[in-house]
Parts: structure tokens; sequence; C-alpha cells
């Protein structure tokens, strides 16, 4: 698989989830890529036999038909009329369609820290909000200083309650959070034997709006690279008169705009038509107001600037919530980096990993016991038991230069000879964030997820999986 990219389509447990997995290799090329489809394939004419098929299926709309005619219609007086036949159709069309299950992707590649080709920085970089952060560590029962030290100083982000959107466009804020972010030095971050320098646009101011549903609400994000992104519904996409595009997710019927502002293009010319017309959008013709946490990193600033710049705001300052826990005899699976996908009796996959994973994360217990009625689920095979392992999960807004200090000592975890062949590092996005990588637009569908994790072999191989819901493009 060197080189190469291959897409398999899994089944779950429930044989109506469709699943994409998308196994990638970057050791030897990564230029070329496989990339899923936008929606699954349509549903056959034919009704597929039990077990068959896990791509999700839609029934094309059932039409009345007047008696006599149409494909399926009996002579006239001969059993039921055919528009009660169209009827019955168009429900059972619609309970298919109720049944069906969104599609989620997955990608997984593999790869090392010290390849010139290796994305593990990118990909980091570019996924901005984050809301969880856990790291499994097998084998290990008490944590090191220097993890222990990097998990305590994740840092403080910020809620400021009923914030004027037009606040985030002023001269003031762009100078003090957005354009000393370009004007920064950039930070070398010393993951593995070579120094990384991580650009300074890592260095970063990141906004978020608090307690609103992308696909009900408008919703707001400010990225680390500048740009505004505004996702908006239709009346007041209309009422703002600013220029934006439809939502790719909004359905036949558009009822959301996505509206895209660069601040550092604002910001070169404060007395240009553009500012103005977007300052008097915020200002006077439809005033916008959320509630919005805040997060903002920049070397040699001080914490309480971000609390005194908005202190005509109700504004709190927050610590993200630290949980640890010391599992002990747990049934891990065994793992080969070379061998993404698995291999039967030998080495299990990226997949049966990532659900081991989810278990572990929800505390589940893995004994599939025949009197447990909560869970069926065991650990796949083959499996080794670990007398310790221990789990430490941050929740907050978190940055993504805080993750990238916290994978590079992962990476160092393995300087010294350990009895853990691997650890594990993962990384979930808000659900209502209008972005999942870089610009990308998001979507909840039924879930909202993008999440990322890794999994850091002693031999400084690495597996990054990628996962997506439904209203989300392919992982870059």
């Amino acid at each position: 698989m060197e080189g190469m990219a291959r897409k398999v389509a899994l089944k779950t447990q429930d044989p109506q989830v469709p699943i994409i997995l998308i196994l990638r290799s970057e050791l030897s090329v990564s230029s070329t890529r496989q990339r899923a489809p936008e929606q699954a394939p349509k549903k056959p004419s034919h009704t597929p036999k039990k077990g068959a098929g896990a791509s999700k299926m839609r029934s094309p709309p059932a039409t009345r038909m007047p008696a006599g005619q149409g494909p399926g219609a009996r002579r006239e007086g001969a059993g039921r009329p055919s528009w009660g036949r169209a009827c019955v159709g168009e429900s059972m069309a619609t309970l298919r369609r109720l049944r069906e299950v969104p599609r989620h992707l997955l990608v997984c590649e593999k790869s090392n820290f010290g390849h010139d080709k290796s994305r593990h920085r990118h990909l980091v970089e570019t996924h901005y909000h984050n809301y969880r952060v856990s790291f499994l560590i097998p084998e290990c029962g008490i944590l090191s200083k220097e993890l222990k030290n990097l998990v305590m100083e994740t840092g403080p982000y910020y809620f400021v309650k009923n914030l004027p959107l037009h606040e985030l466009i002023t001269h003031e804020f762009i100078n003090t959070f957005v354009k000393k972010v370009f004007s920064s030095e950039p930070f070398v971050c010393h993951c593995v034997s070579a120094s990384l320098r991580i650009p300074p646009s890592l260095c970063s101011c990141c906004a978020l709006t608090y307690n609103t549903n992308i696909d009900e609400d408008n919703t707001a994000a400010l990225l680390p690279n500048g740009k505004l992104i505004l996702s908006l519904d239709k009346d007041t996409y209309e009422e703002t008169g600013l220029q934006g595009h439809p939502s790719r997710y909004s359905g036949r019927k558009i009822m959301k705009f996505i509206v895209s502002i660069d601040l550092m293009d604002l910001s070169c010319n404060l007395d240009s038509k553009k500012y103005k017309r977007i300052s008097w959008s915020f200002k006077e013709k439809k005033p916008l107001k959320f509630d919005f946490l805040l997060a903002w990193h920049h070397t040699g600033a001080e914490e309480s600037t971000m609390m005194s710049y908005f202190s005509s705001y109700r504004i709190q300052e927050h610590q993200p919530k630290i949980a640890v826990s010391t599992m002990t005899d747990l049934q891990c699976p065994v793992l080969q980096s070379s061998e993404l996908g698995g291999k039967p009796e030998v080495a299990c996959g990226a997949r049966e990993l990532l659900d081991w994973l989810g278990a572990v994360f929800s505390d589940v217990e893995l004994n599939n016991e025949p009197n447990n009625f909560i869970s069926t689920y065991c650990c796949p095979q083959p499996s080794t038991v670990v007398a310790k392992a221990y789990l430490c999960t941050i929740t907050g807004f978190i940055l993504p230069e805080k993750i990238c200090l916290l994978l590079e000592q992962l990476c160092r975890y393995f300087d010294e000879p350990k009895l853990a062949p691997w650890v594990t590092l993962s990384v979930q996005g808000f659900a209502d964030s209008p972005v999942s990588w870089r610009e990308k637009e998001h979507g909840f569908r039924k879930g909202g997820e993008h999440l990322y994790n890794f999994v850091i072999f002693n031999n400084q191989d690495y597996w990054l999986q990628m996962a997506v819901g439904a209203n989300d493009d392919c992982p870059p």
C-alpha cells in the first residue's frame, strides 16, 4: 500500500449505517489521494436482500397516477384504484427516508514524524475550534512531570455575554488580537529529533459563538488566519446586505448563507467603502449580538489583556476542566504500525481501534457478559491485557498550538524505553462550529462530529484518523 490510496466501504453492527473508510499511506507519495463521493449512491430499483449493502439508500418520490395508467395499474374495475396504491407508495417512501442513516467518513493514514511529507502539523494547525482533548498511555500509572505541567498550563479561555459582532471588526481589536499574530516571530516546536518551526498563525486568537445551533441559529467564528465566518439564516442575511453564498447543506430550499470577512484585508484600508459598509451593517442596519467563547495565545503577552479589553462587557475567565483516571487490567488491541488496515490474527486495524477508543473514553465495560444489557461490545482481537493505563481528558476551548505542544511531548515519551508500544491523542471539535478543517463548511445533520486521533508508536511511526459526519467535506 506504499504510496497508494485505497477506499473500502465497511459495515457496522447496524447494516444500515454506512461508514466509508479511506486508508492512505504517506511514507512515499502523498500528492495523489482518493476522495469519497459527496453523497452516497442511490438506492437501486429492486429491494436489496437482508444485510446486503451498507450504502445510503434513497427512494425516488412516488407520484400519483390516474386509474388505468402506469406500469402497475390494473384494468378498470379490477381491485384497488391506482390512486390508493400511489398513497401507499408515498407512505412507504417516507418511512424509508426516515430510516435512512447519514453516511460518516473516516480517513486513516500512516506516516512517520520525521518524514518530509508528514502532514501531522498541518492537520493540527488547521483544526481550529477544539472542545476536548484526550490521551491514553498504556502501561502507565503516573504521568511524567513534563506532561503533567503541560496539561496544567493549557491556558484560560473566556466567555463574553452579549458581545456585539461589530466589536470584532474594530481597528483596535484587529491590531491587538489579530494583527499581532502575523507580526510575531514563529516559535520552535522540537518534535522528535528535528525542530519544527510553527508558523506565527498558530499564536492566534479564536472566537466561537456559544449556545447556538449551526443548523437553526445564526453563528459566527473567528479563525486564526483573521477570517470571520458567519452562518446566517435567510432573513438575517438579506437584512445585513453582505455578500455571501448559499450553504452547501441547506437542502432544496436555501435557508442558510455563509459570509466570509477577511479582517486583515479590512484593516489595510479602514476608509474603504467595503469596511464602511460592513461596519454600518453590524452597527446600524442589522446589529447582531452573541455569547462568545474566546481564546488567545501570544508569546510575551499578559493573560489579563483579554479581560481588560472587554471589561465593559460581562466577561468571565475559565480554566479547562481536567479529568484523569488510571484503569487496571485493561484489554487493549494489538497494533502494528505497518498494518493500518489490520491483519487477521496478527494485528487490529485503524477502524477497530477507533471503535475501541470510543468505548474506553465512554467507560464502557468490554467483557461482553451475557447479563450486560447496556453494551455487547468487546475488545477486538487479537488483544492483550495491560496492568495499568493512564487516561487524561481536557475539556474547554483549546487552541491548536496547545495541542501541538502536547503532541510533541507524547512523541518524546518514547525517548526512554517504555513498556507501552503506542499512545493515543484524540481531539474533538465543537459540533456547532461553522467550519471543521481550515475554512471547510461544517454542518450538524444528526451528530455534528468532526474529530481526529493520533496513534503514536515507539518507532515514531504514527496513524492519523480523521472522522466527519454527513454535512462535511472529506478531511484534508
